[in-house]
């Protein structure tokens, strides 16, 4: 029996990106729904659930994507309520790479250091991967702040992370590198999760710091978010700091998504959604 994936986007035309990492994961056939929302994914939650037997259903799966997290986290809820045993099937929650990148950037982050009662700070960490980067660091023990230009942005980021996660972090205002300096104080990581092309800490900042074991960036487009870095850093040790760029990073997201989707079609009923994601990050990365 073939194994089926329904990739549901809330983008009008589903993501290629999703389509190519899930074929290249996995020996399937997709079938790719733009313009998903929750009130018409349940017809295609029910074409997967009553056309197999419920034995069979381990071999169909949905992914749920799209550009837009919040529409996205609609379609999801939609499509667990509609989902039940024993006629479900798994489900992976990855729109905009955010669960998978999340979770790479703080498996490398914690695998060089000790995290658990430490502070670590997430510089624009309002959008998806920081809000749910911050989730982790705070699962694994950490103290986190988030920063934003906007301390109402912050707040309302900072509220939606505790609702998902259980805890909430701190807020700050960072607006430049003026006010870097308290927001890092006795910080031991530090993870740059601001938009393409905008510089979040100067090399001098970051080189100097007396605390910091460990600094990553998720920004690929120049100028980087850590100035004085390279996109391509894996663990890169420098002036006693250990550096992570985008592509360093993006090495364990690629294979941590790939495993994801393939985990999808070993057990049936599975919700690989931030946790469960992260979960895989130490297998992927072996």
């Amino acid at each position: 029996m073939r194994k089926i994936l329904l990739q549901v986007d809330s983008d009008l035309q589903p993501s290629v990106f999703d389509a190519i990492t899930a074929l290249d994961s996995v020996d399937c056939v997709m079938l790719r729904h733009g313009a998903v929302t929750p009130e018409n994914v349940t017809a295609l939650v029910h074409g997967c659930m009553f056309t197999r037997s419920p034995q069979n259903l381990r071999d169909t799966a949905i992914f749920i994507g799209g550009s837009s997290v919040e529409e996205a986290e609609k379609v999801l809820k939609k499509v667990t309520e509609t989902l039940w045993a024993p006629l479900n099937v798994s489900v992976m929650f990855d729109p905009n790479g955010c669960n998978t990148t999340s979770a790479a950037a703080v498996y490398n982050m914690a695998s060089v250091c000790a995290l658990s009662g430490k502070k670590a700070a997430i510089l624009s960490g309002t959008g998806p991967v920081g809000q749910r980067a911050a989730g982790l660091l705070l699962k694994l023990g950490a103290s986190v702040t988030i920063t934003s230009r906007n301390i109402d942005k912050a707040k309302s980021a900072s509220d939606a992370i505790g609702r998902r996660f259980g805890k909430s972090p701190e807020c700050a205002v960072m607006r430049g590198d003026e006010d870097i300096p308290p927001i890092l104080d006795g910080a031991v990581a530090a993870l740059c999760c601001g938009a393409a092309g905008v510089q979040l800490i100067s090399e001098k900042l970051w080189r100097e710091h007396p605390t910091l074991r460990v600094v990553a960036d998720v920004n690929a487009v120049p100028p980087l978010g850590v100035e004085g870095s390279d996109m391509l850093w894996q663990a890169h040790e420098t002036d006693g700091k250990i550096v992570y760029g985008a592509i360093g990073i993006g090495g364990l997201k690629m294979k941590i998504h790939r495993l994801a989707i393939s985990r999808l079609f070993e057990e049936k009923g599975l919700i690989l959604d931030t946790e469960a994601i992260y979960d895989l990050a130490g297998e992927a990365a072996k």
